[in-house]
């Protein structure tokens, strides 16, 4: 009797077990058989390590090629833009020149000019110069003075920005990008005479360190304003070197001499080449007040440019230097501007 008892109950519970697995909902979908590619690929490569999204049916949805394209366009820009000062045989600007007026040879072919305007009032990136070194000290004082009286003329608050750096051995920046001039003073104050010369090592810092990695947002006016004797004795540039990254850094270098002897020397010939071939001009003040009026000269000139933007002849992006020449139609009339320019590479 109780052998039955036990049979009947085992039954019941196998009927029972029966009827609740067909009625039950399961706790969780079925995971669906991972694709074979799912188990072999290795890590791509990407920069993010984030895994792919997964499709409804659990495996990863089809990947489009990867287009190199994507992140990596590049604009080549073939149109190159010159900043030019034109002088009457007296040395007058002349500010009422149109485009019909010039033509530009690039490479020694003719260029297609594209824009030409009057630029009197472009924002203005100045760097000073100062040589601190020993063999200007007779008059280091006074070209202090006259250099303050400069940037508090030209340098227009929220619009023009100008750094200050004194060099002998090395360069020293005293007052870095600013629209105040009374920093700008404080930091031409702080300059003090002594040491070597190392004037080269000094442009090609301002150039490369300071203006070619200043923010720009709009058309500009770089220019650099180097007092010194032009006598170096231990820069680790070349005056050559000096001068090619002033010309990749788009920048005008006006000079004036320190030197009072009244009779031009080697020196005053480097400074020469350096503002001719960036499209500047070299100052003899040989007497003190000389130096007030170089300064008033450049203040001019800067407020007194064209600028033309034109598509050069057969222009490669091939880093080679390529010469710039702008002619006046009116022979009488002296045009002066950056000797040329680096292309491009890709």
């Amino acid at each position: 009797m109780k052998l039955r008892i036990l049979v009947w109950l085992g039954v019941c519970f196998v009927l029972a077990a029966s009827l609740v697995g067909q009625t039950a909902a399961p706790t969780s979908p079925p995971a669906a058989a991972p694709s074979s590619s799912a188990k072999t690929d290795p890590p791509s490569d990407n920069k993010s390590s984030v895994p792919a999204a997964q499709s409804p049916t659990g495996q990863a949805p089809a990947q489009p090629e990867p287009d190199d394209s994507v992140g990596t366009i590049r604009h080549v820009v073939n149109e190159v833009r010159v900043v030019f000062t034109v002088t009457d045989r007296h040395g007058r600007y002349i500010k009422d020149l149109k485009g019909t007026d010039f033509r530009v040879i690039d490479d020694q072919k003719p260029a297609e000019l594209r824009s030409f305007r009057s630029e009197t009032d472009l924002p203005l990136q100045v760097g000073l110069l100062v040589d601190a070194s020993n063999s200007v000290r007779d008059r280091f004082k006074f070209e202090q003075e006259a250099a303050i009286e400069f940037l508090n003329a030209i340098i227009r608050p929220k619009y023009d920005k100008a750094f200050v750096v004194g060099f002998d051995a090395t360069p020293e920046v005293t007052q870095d990008f600013t629209d105040s001039t009374e920093n700008l003073s404080t930091g031409v104050r702080m300059l003090r005479a002594g040491g070597g010369t190392a004037m080269y090592d000094a442009l090609y810092f301002a150039c490369r360190d300071k203006l070619l990695k200043q923010e720009q947002t709009g058309p500009v006016r770089r220019a650099i304003i180097l007092l010194s004797d032009g006598d170096d004795n231990l820069s680790h540039v070349t005056r050559e070197e000096a001068i090619e990254m002033a010309e990749r850094a788009e920048v005008i270098v006006y000079t004036i001499s320190t030197n009072i002897s009244g009779m031009k020397g080697k020196g005053d010939k480097v400074l020469e080449r350096i503002a001719e071939a960036t499209g500047g001009r070299s100052f003899f003040p040989f007497q003190m007040r000389d130096v007030s009026d170089a300064f008033l000269s450049i203040q001019e000139e800067l407020r007194s440019q064209y600028a033309v933007a034109y598509k050069p002849a057969n222009f490669s992006t091939d880093g080679r230097y390529r010469t710039i020449e702008i002619l006046a139609s009116d022979k009488a009339l002296k045009v002066r501007t950056r000797k040329g320019y680096y292309a491009p590479t890709q």
